[in-house]
């Protein structure tokens, strides 16, 4: 679309968005005048302006205010007219800082540098990995009462995670005993990502030594572990920052809206498979990816890698779509790369 348009069409629209992104104010011919390279009148400018709004590139929030960008326009924008800023010494040594202390587990790794990303950007910093598949040591199912068990799993390294599981009705202490023994046997020493086929064929082949009942509360645990969504890591720093600019968010409620789905992971596999598909640095610009809809937010985001290339996670802000991409973009870009050679 943006070939179509003319040369003096192209420098309004861009220095209307440009205004936009300074200020957050729409953008009348006035201003525009005075802020142009060329000499236009005002009433030129207005032909043009409505130009753009009817190739839908623009809008007016009021019938006599000035013009905003279309989410249609900010993606021409961007793809079209982004000019990337360069990180300070400063910025390079503060995102490299995140993971000089030796020892640190990948989570605390990672937790770190979206505090950081947060904090320079001035955006909410968001990762997302797989959680690391650990060598298991054991596995016990507690009962809770009807219908109800709590499924405990024991790392090698010590630590220790919980689900409540439904199991059968009437469910016996021996019967839970049996799971708990089997379950430790196939899955000890083992990750669980190991274990889990080796259990699956044995159950699916009748080769399990387990009674229906037993049977039953091994595939409630598995199915509970398998649970994509609970064995990915989402991390997320600096919500509040999606609130201090009212003007673009304008809905709080909307904005509740996010922190809840971010709460319950909702979605998360998708973000997971953005970064599969990422090259480097993705910009998804309000209902462009579906989990920000309907926040006003702009997603931007990039894989990090291991030294096979391997993609193992992805590192982003989430930001008011009236953000300067010119200068988040190049910090989550080497946001992620500093990671991937820390995780090598």
């Amino acid at each position: 679309m943006i070939q179509e348009l003319n040369e003096r069409s192209r420098q309004i629209f861009r220095t209307i968005v440009e205004s936009y992104l300074e200020t957050g104010e729409p953008v009348g011919s006035r201003t525009l005048s005075q802020r142009l390279d060329f000499s236009l009148s005002p009433a030129s400018i207005r032909n043009v302006m409505s130009d753009l709004e009817q190739a839908g590139l623009l809008y007016s929030p009021h019938a006599s205010a000035g013009r905003l960008p279309t989410q249609a326009g900010l993606r021409i924008f961007v793809d079209s007219f982004l000019e990337l800023g360069s990180l300070t010494e400063d910025e390079r040594r503060s995102i490299e800082a995140q993971g000089a202390a030796a020892g640190k587990s990948v989570e605390d790794l990672l937790t770190e540098a979206t505090k950081q990303l947060s904090g320079l950007s001035q955006c909410a910093g968001l990762v997302i990995a797989p959680k690391a598949d650990k060598p298991l040591s054991h596995v016990e199912f507690v009962n809770l009462g009807p219908g109800r068990a709590l499924a405990v799993i024991v790392s090698e390294d010590g630590s220790v995670e919980n689900r409540i599981v439904d199991v059968p009705a009437g469910l016996t202490p021996s019967a839970l005993q049996v799971a708990s023994n089997y379950m430790s046997a196939r899955l000890g020493g083992r990750t669980f990502a190991e274990g889990h086929h080796r259990i699956r064929q044995e159950i699916e082949d009748q080769r399990a030594e387990l009674d229906q009942l037993a049977a039953k509360v091994v595939e409630a645990g598995l199915a509970t572990w398998s649970d994509e969504g609970e064995r990915n890591m989402l991390i997320v720093s600096g919500r509040a920052r999606l609130l201090d600019d009212l003007t673009a968010l304008a809905d709080l409620e909307r904005v509740r809206q996010l922190f809840d789905d971010l709460e319950s992971k909702r979605d998360v596999l998708q973000l997971l498979e953005l970064a599969q598909d990422a090259d480097g640095v993705r910009i998804f610009i309000g209902s462009e990816n579906k989990l920000f809809s309907l926040s006003g937010s702009s997603l931007i985001v990039a894989p990090f890698r291991r030294r096979n290339e391997q993609i193992v996670g992805m590192i982003g802000v989430i930001a008011p779509t009236r953000v300067n991409y010119g200068r988040v973009v190049p910090m989550v870009d080497y946001t992620a790369r500093v990671i991937g050679r820390l995780m090598s």
